[in-house]
């Protein structure tokens, strides 16, 4: 395993091993690796010759100093996960000054909209962050395909409209979604919860599983209706929104369209912890 903190002796090393036609995945991660990471490592592994994984917990995406400073940060155990994996991963883990020099601010993005919803909404400048710093590890890594959970759909969308605007030549690969047992999507976060919260946190998996099923024979604004109800009903837990929106553009739906596909998406606090989730409507 081949560990670099400075992208110049990343870049050298990855020009001395490349050669014509050879491909590189990438997997960005934040770092607190968990299963569903590991996921998009096999698939990279399965698909290209090379596999760069970075872990950064990059500042300019949170709105949230709190957020930043109690983002969990477990780089020896992240680097026993991925010896599970594979031994020939190589890790770029960069300080702040590396990926910055010195100038830790977002540049601005425009996502023809995708940017405004949800996630966007209620944290004002997050996909400036998130382009910013994705934009940057691609320059970096030059991959031939990268690698994102459907978890954060929204940013799965947002990273592809940013390649295809700037006309970057990766392809992004979205994976499925990995969950714990009892169904709570995986996350970083999630540890930050005790055993207790994390078994509390699984309704959200099973409203949303319910709500996919009214989407069905209901219409948007009914199914919006139901699981807010629903929430208000569970001491402990906080809707912050739940929309159905298309998966394109994703946009509220307020009346269903036949050539569009749907998708729920979702974010609630638990004991203060924020936690996302989202399902295909189809």
């Amino acid at each position: 395993m081949k560990i670099f903190e400075k992208q110049t002796d990343l870049t050298n090393y990855l020009q001395s091993v490349l050669k014509a036609n050879a491909t590189l995945g990438f997997v960005p991660t934040m770092g607190a690796l968990h299963e569903g990471h590991l996921s998009l490592l096999r698939e990279s592994m399965a698909q290209n010759q090379y596999t760069v994984l970075s872990i950064f917990v990059n500042p300019t995406q949170f709105n949230n100093p709190e957020d930043l400073e109690k983002y969990p940060r477990t780089f020896d155990s992240d680097l026993e996960k991925i010896k599970t994996v594979s031994d020939d991963i190589i890790i770029y883990a960069p300080s702040v000054e590396d990926i910055y020099h010195g100038n830790t601010q977002s540049e601005h993005f425009d996502f023809d909209g995708l940017e405004h919803q949800m996630e966007g909404a209620f944290r004002p400048g997050h996909y400036n962050g998130v382009g910013t710093v994705v934009k940057k590890l691609f320059e970096i890594v030059r991959p031939t395909k990268a690698y994102f959970g459907e978890k954060d759909f929204q940013q799965l969308q947002i990273v592809k409209k940013m390649v295809e605007k700037l006309k970057m030549s990766v392809e992004i690969v979205g994976c499925p979604i990995y969950r714990e047992p009892n169904g709570l999507a995986m996350s970083s976060r999630n540890q930050r919860l005790n055993e207790q919260q994390k078994n509390q946190a699984a309704v959200i998996y099973k409203i949303l599983k319910a709500a996919q099923i009214k989407f069905k024979k209901n219409s948007a604004p009914a199914v919006r209706k139901w699981v807010t109800e629903s929430f208000e009903k569970i001491p402990g837990m906080t809707l912050e929104y739940f929309q159905i929106a298309d998966e394109s553009k994703l946009l509220p739906c307020e009346r269903k369209s036949k050539n569009k596909k749907y998708r729920a998406f979702i974010a609630v606090f638990v004991a203060q912890v924020r936690l996302i989730d989202t399902v295909a409507l189809y």
